[in-house]
C-alpha cells in the first residue's frame, strides 16, 4: 500500500473552513483506498456535513449528514463499497474509505465539508494504475528484408509504454504498436517490430507502467538460419522448412482426427454389437420357457382327451353288450388293472 497523503482544509473559527491545497493519491487495481479530509486546527466534525463527490456536486461517491450515512444519494457504483473511517472524525479527521479500486476509481475528488451556513471545498487526484500481464513475444515470420517480431500484453492501466531494445539496451525507435481497451476500461498492446540488421542475434520487448514507473519485459532469440536476408542461401531453406512444417502438423493433426474417429467408431459398434446380442440373448431365453409352458399344455391337453375317449368307450360297451374286444378298449382296460377279458 503507497503512503497516503492529507487533504488539509484550514478552518475559520469557530464553523468556516478553508480549502489548503490539493495532493494526489495513488492505489493499485483491486486495492483499498482511503480518501483523507482533514481540518484545521482540528475540531469536532460529528454534527458537520461531509461529502465526497466526483466533477459535480450531484455525483456523490459518500454522504456523512445528520450523524448519518446517506446511502440513498449515492452513486450505483459506490453503494456497498465506501465507509466512513469515524476513529478521529472529533478531532476533524474525515476519511472515507473505498474497496476494491476499479479503473473507472481514477480522476478527481473533491472533498466537501458543511458547517451550518459556512462551506468549504478541497480536491484531489486518484490515480489508478495496475501492472497486466506478461509480455509474449513471437516471431511471426520473414518481411521484407528483415523479420517481423511481436509482441503483446493485456490487462494493463493506464496504457502502457512499449521499447524494443537490442543486446546492448539500444532502443529500436522504427517499430509500430496498437492499443485496445475492454469493458472494464484495461488495456491491451500489440507492438510489432521488423529487425533487419543480421547481427542482432536477440530482441527485448518492455511494457512500461508510466505510473507505478515499473515494467515487464521479455526476450527472444533469433537464430540465424531464420533470419532471412535477400542475398542469403537460407532464404529459400528458411521456406521450405517453414512450409515442410506447416504441412506436417496439419498432416499430424488430420491423422491423429482421423484416428481418433475411428476409435469412437469401434467403441460406438462394439457397444452396439453387445446390445444386439444380450437382445437376441433375452429373446431366445423367453422363447425357450414360453416352448417348454406350450409343450407342458399340450402334453396335459393330450391326457384328458385320452381319459374322456377312454370312458366314451366304456359307456358303449357297457350299453351295447358287445362282447367284441375293440384294441382300444384292450388297452384302456390293460392299464386300469382289469385282467378279466
Amino acid at each position: 500500500m503507497l503512503p497516503v497523503t492529507y487533504v488539509i482544509c484550514y478552518a475559520r473559527p469557530p464553523s468556516a473552513v478553508k480549502a489548503f491545497h490539493k495532493m494526489d493519491v495513488l492505489i493499485r487495481l483491486g486495492g483499498a483506498i482511503t480518501l483523507p479530509c482533514s481540518l484545521f486546527p482540528g475540531m469536532n466534525a460529528e454534527n458537520m456535513e461531509l461529502r465526497w463527490f466526483r466533477s459535480i456536486f450531484p455525483e456523490a461517491v459518500f454522504i456523512y449528514q445528520n450523524q448519518r450515512e446517506q446511502k440513498e444519494k449515492q452513486m450505483p457504483q459506490y453503494k456497498g463499497q465506501t465507509s466512513l473511517v469515524r476513529d478521529f472524525l472529533t478531532q476533524g479527521e474525515a476519511a472515507v474509505r473505498i474497496n476494491k479500486v476499479r479503473v473507472s476509481d481514477n480522476g478527481m475528488y473533491t472533498c466537501f465539508f458543511k458547517n451550518g451556513d459556512n462551506y468549504e471545498e478541497a480536491s484531489l487526484e486518484v490515480k489508478v494504475a495496475g501492472m497486466g500481464s506478461d509480455p509474449q513475444v513471437h516471431i511471426e515470420g520473414p518481411e521484407e528484408d528483415g523479420i517481423h517480431v511481436v509482441c503483446t500484453a493485456s490487462g494493463w492501466f493506464p496504457k502502457p509504454q512499449v521499447q524494443w531494445r537490442d543486446p546492448s539496451r539500444k532502443k529500436f525507435l522504427a517499430f509500430s504498436e496498437a492499443h485496445a481497451q475492454d469493458a472494464e476500461g484495461l488495456f491491451s498492446v500489440e507492438a510489432s517490430l521488423v529487425v533487419r540488421d543480421s547481427s542482432v542475434r536477440n530482441v527485448t520487448c518492455s511494457i512500461f507502467n508510466p505510473i507505478l514507473g515499473q515494467e515487464k519485459v521479455k526476450a527472444i532469440f533469433i537464430p540465424e538460419p531464420f533470419f532471412p536476408q535477400a542475398f542469403s542461401p537460407w532464404m529459400p531453406v528458411f521456406a521450405v522448412s517453414l512450409t515442410l512444417l506447416m504441412l506436417l502438423s496439419l498432416g499430424a493433426g488430420y491423422f491423429l482426427k482421423k484416428e481418433h474417429s475411428a476409435k469412437l467408431q469401434e467403441q460406438k459398434n462394439c457397444k452396439h454389437f453387445q446390445n444386439s446380442k444380450e437382445i437376441i440373448e433375452t429373446t431366445l431365453e423367453l422363447v425357450k420357457k414360453e416352448a417348454e409352458e406350450l409343450q407342458r399344455e399340450l402334453d396335459w391337453r393330450k391326457a384328458q382327451l385320452y381319459a374322456v375317449t377312454m370312458e366314451s368307450l366304456v359307456v358303449r360297451k357297457e350299453q351295447s353288450g358287445d362282447d367284441c374286444v375293440d384294441p382300444a378298449w384292450q388297452v384302456f382296460r390293460f392299464r386300469k388293472g382289469d385282467q378279466s377279458y
